[in-house]
Formats: structure tokens, sequence, C-alpha cells
């Protein structure tokens, strides 16, 4: 029997943005002719496959439908929640539709995370799939390449072919990450893989009432255009809590497809400075570079309220002292030592290391060293030219 993919795509994507009126979801963020939502769509193209199901809410249903349309789907399924109530009753009352037999086995996936080698992600599923039961579950577990404070971890051991659960870790501080990672942790990815009848159980055993909620939900939903209309009523009635919560955490039957592939949730500009600074050749173009006394920068990608670049600080170089009113700014230091001005602080970072730049703070960044700097630079906000600079102080006189 084919996998059928459920994707979860009601995130509003708030983190990345400090206008909060004005932010963009995640998934639908126009990166430069690709979305997080159309690389989701295009590695479910694929023989294992049945046709999706998108979880989401009525703010997207264009959007959702136009991707769809872009990569060539014709057949699909789309559950509309009335209100958002987190992870577990969405997964429950996608899973819950009608046409979806109970022994078909079900992927879970988010829609906001970028896989490369898809084909090693495809090769694995298949390869656990005849482990399926009708009360377990497998997790995506990714190998971490650095410890971080932002993601759940789990630690798990090798048990009759299969990598078994024993402990989740939620978010813990940089300290406990790095112990845990030498532990061999694993980040617990958001993407599961089981049955409908384990998620049935599942629901029965640990979450009765929202097992009901979302049943009643499904059974008075209206369907129109390859669109289930949730029951409103009902679906209110669901507690909000994550399937991690509701679930993971309470069963004893977890498993783990634990993967060594490069993963990003883009949850940072952090990442997706890292992810621009990786495809740089792709983006760069002549007529983007432009010279300054202090080196140069190269303009990467223009979108949405938002400019990524790259800045070249050549040795010695100083930019001028300055700050701007429409716009904050974070950097992720690629190459060199540079000093740093932020206010009255005055510090170095080192690669790897990032900064955030509020809006209307005096800054400045200076390379005192022999070897350059490299920084890629999101903007961020309703003025992205160089119009928007006030400067204090420059060694080049260009302040007036």
């Amino acid at each position: 029997m084919k996998i059928r993919p459920v994707i979860l795509c009601g995130g509003s994507g708030t983190r990345l943005w400090t206008d909060k009126k004005h932010h963009q979801p995640k998934q639908f963020i126009d990166f430069g002719n690709w979305t997080l939502f159309g690389k989701t769509l295009e590695r479910i193209k694929n023989s294992i496959f049945d046709y999706p199901i998108i979880s989401t809410n009525k703010k997207y249903i264009r959007e959702i439908k136009k991707h769809l349309r872009l990569k060539g789907f014709k057949k699909y399924k789309i559950i509309l929640e009335p209100a958002k109530r987190n992870t577990a009753p969405a997964i429950l009352s996608s899973a819950l539709i009608k046409e979806i037999p109970e022994n078909q086995p079900l992927i879970f996936l988010t829609s906001d995370h970028l896989i490369e080698k898809t084909n090693l992600f495809n090769k694995s599923i298949k390869k656990y799939q005849k482990y399926l039961t009708d009360k377990n579950i497998f997790i995506f577990g990714i190998k971490p390449s650095y410890p971080s404070p932002d993601f759940g971890y789990f630690l798990s051991r090798w048990v009759k072919n299969k990598h078994k659960v024993l402990k989740f870790i939620e978010k813990p501080n940089l300290e406990k990450a790095k112990k845990i990672i030498k532990k061999n942790a694993y980040l617990n990815s958001g993407m599961f893989f089981l049955t409908k009848k384990s998620i049935i159980n599942n629901f029965k055993k640990y979450q009765h009432k929202n097992f009901n909620c979302c049943l009643n939900s499904i059974n008075k939903s209206k369907f129109k255009n390859n669109v289930y209309y949730l029951n409103k009523n009902d679906f209110l009635k669901c507690n909000t809590i994550s399937f991690d919560y509701a679930i993971l955490e309470k069963s004893k039957d977890i498993n783990a497809i634990n993967l060594n592939i490069p993963w990003s949730d883009l949850g940072s500009w952090k990442e997706i400075c890292k992810i621009y600074n990786k495809l740089k050749t792709k983006y760069q173009k002549k007529k983007n570079i432009f010279y300054r006394p202090w080196g140069r920068y190269t303009n990467l990608y223009n979108g949405k309220n938002f400019l990524i670049k790259e800045l070249y600080v050549k040795p010695k170089g100083v930019l001028s002292l300055q700050k701007h009113f429409h716009r904050s700014e974070h950097w992720v230091v690629t190459q060199g030592t540079p000093k740093i001005t932020l206010n009255r602080k005055k510090f170095f970072l080192k690669t790897n290391e990032t900064i955030f730049i509020p809006v209307k703070s005096i800054h400045r960044i200076e390379n005192p060293y022999k070897k350059p700097v490299k920084i890629i630079e999101a903007q961020l906000g309703s003025i992205l030219k160089e119009s928007d600079i006030v400067r204090y102080q420059d060694i080049y006189g260009r302040v007036k």
C-alpha cells in the first residue's frame, strides 16, 4: 500500500519577524523562486507516496492551491481547521477522514522544513514501513551538526532492528544540549510515520476527549471542491496541545528513524543566512556587486520586506558608525574576526557567531586584521535602501 503524506501547513511564522502585524508565514516565503512548502510538495512526488492531504486554515487556502497547481498536483484533499488547536488535533482530524482505511500508513510532514538528500529520506521510509503496527509510532530524528537550545531532542537505543526512543528532552539549554549530543541524542524533527489505526488507538487511550471532539468535527464537516470544512463547534472543544505532549511523551511504543542528512527548519535569520551562504554562487551576479572604500557588498536576494547581502570587509576596512530608522539587521560571520560596535558596547565576533542589530541602534563593523572579513546580512524592514543610513563617523569622509 502506498504511503499517504499529510502536510501540516497552519503555522504563522511570527518568530522571524520583528513587525508581527506584517509577518509572512515561513512556509510561503519566496526565498528566490522557491518556498519551503513548494520543496515539501516536490519531496512527495515519488512513487512510494499517494496523493497528499494538507491540514491548514482558511487564511492560507488560496496560497496552498496555488502551490499545488504550480507543482502539478491535480488530486489532493485539504482539511480546513476553524481555529488553531496545535498539532495533536490537526494530526488526528486529518487521519480520521473516511476515505483513509485503518491500515493506511501515514507520514506527517511539516510544511516549513528544508530537507536535502531526499533519496535517503524516502529510502528510510520504505525500509521501516514493514515495522508499522496498530500501536507504534516512528519519529524522524536528525543528527545534530551543532548544539542548539532551539530544538527538542530524544535519546534512543537499538532494540530488535529498531531504534527505541527512551527519553525526550524538550529544548534544553546550551550546556545540556552539548551533553546529550555526546550521548548520541538526535533532533526531534516533528515528522511522524504510523498507521491510521495507531493514531486512533493512541488517541483513544491518551486523549479520549480530543478524539471524540475531532471525530464529531469530521463527521459533521462539509466537503466541497476537495476541501473538508471541519465543524467549528466540535473542533473548538478540542484542547490546544501538541502531538508531542499529547501522545509521544505518553506512549510506550515510540521508535526512531535516525537520519544523517542536511536539514533545517529555517526558524531563524541565522539559519536563513547560512542557507544563502551555502547557495550564494547561485545568487551572485556582477550587477549586484557594489564597491565601497571599506570593501564591497553583494545583494544576494531581495525578498518581500527582507534583503540578503554578503559583506566583504577588506583588511583594515572600517564601515561608518551608523544607524537605520526603518530596518533591523541580522549578521552571521562566515569568515574572519570583525570588531563590532553596538551602541556603547565594543566586542569581537568569531566565525559562525551571529548578532541582531535592532532598529535605530548605532553600530559599526571594523576589520583590524590582515585577513578579510565576510558577513551574511539579513535586513528586515519597510525601507531597505542605502538612503536609510544616518552616519555619525566615517574615516573615508562620508559624514556631511
